[in-house]
């Protein structure tokens, strides 16, 4: 389980290095990772502080450090 999680987290930081801050839902409508898995690869990021969360407009939006 722990290969998927690293493998998404891959995938997340790959599209935020390539198209910058985004939000969670276009993260998943973008990479085509369900949200679960979205959720999981960003507690990833988060965890290892590769990345930071932010409320912009009642939106979560996903940014590299």
């Amino acid at each position: 389980m722990s290969d998927i999680i690293g493998t998404n987290a891959g995938i997340i930081w790959e599209y935020l290095d390539k198209h910058g801050p985004t939000t969670v839902a276009k993260l998943i409508r973008e990479t085509e990772v369900d949200e679960k898995s979205i959720q999981r690869g960003i507690g990833w990021l988060a965890q290892e502080g590769k990345v930071t969360i932010e409320l912009i407009n009642r939106a979560e939006t996903i940014a590299l450090k």
